[in-house]
């Protein structure tokens, strides 16, 4: 419990949040959606934005960890990413499962305007990270016609024809549930360490 005290007073920790989440976000927007051409759902917009939360929570934490208030705010910011960020994955997995399942019924929360909390328009401000122009459950690649792929990009493209699974070639996996994964584990280190800094508050 000691050690965990006092790792959340270090920058490493807090970078390291920001460095997983921020690199998944760079991951989905240069390589599968910009090289593979894979577009983002409402729902995938909307789990970029949850995974840029924790980033920037991070980030804010790790200017100085031993300051209550900053730390106080990474705790916040990054909490309250991995809790949006779990309901996102879940209604997309939800979606996921009924379009495989042939069920139009239950398909729903699928739009290409999005809203996001707060009402930030970041799909205005960033569109080619936020902006929606996929459907949900369906994140095969989509190549314009014209385009000349290298053999590299082609094999990547013809590896996730079936859409994005953590194995591609079993099926095994889908990118909700991976992402589910990532904000539980997140959670429950964010949960001990908070849990051991209010022990420490209370001495």
């Amino acid at each position: 419990m000691k050690h965990i005290q006092s790792l959340q007073d270090e920058r490493a920790i807090w970078l390291f949040m920001s460095v997983i989440m921020g690199g998944l976000v760079v991951l989905a927007h240069s390589f599968f959606q910009n090289y593979l051409y894979m577009p983002p759902c409402e729902q995938c917009v909307y789990i970029r934005f949850s995974m840029s939360v924790m980033a920037i929570g991070g980030l804010i934490a790790a200017i100085n960890p031993k300051k209550v208030i900053l730390k106080l705010a990474g705790y916040i910011f990054g909490f309250y990413g991995a809790i949006t960020g779990i309901m996102y994955c879940l209604r997309l997995n939800a979606v996921h499962i009924a379009v495989h399942a042939g069920n139009p019924f239950g398909v729903k929360g699928c739009s290409s305007f999005p809203t996001f909390p707060f009402n930030l328009p970041l799909d205005s401000w960033l569109p080619g990270l936020f902006k929606p122009t996929g459907d949900c459950g369906f994140d095969n690649p989509l190549v314009p016609d014209g385009v000349s792929l290298s053999s590299i990009q082609a094999w990547f493209v013809d590896l996730y024809a079936n859409g994005w699974y953590l194995l591609p070639s079993l099926e095994f996996m889908n990118m909700a549930i991976a992402c589910l994964i990532v904000y539980a584990i997140a959670i429950i280190l964010l949960g001990v360490m908070f849990f051991s800094w209010i022990i420490r508050l209370k001495k």
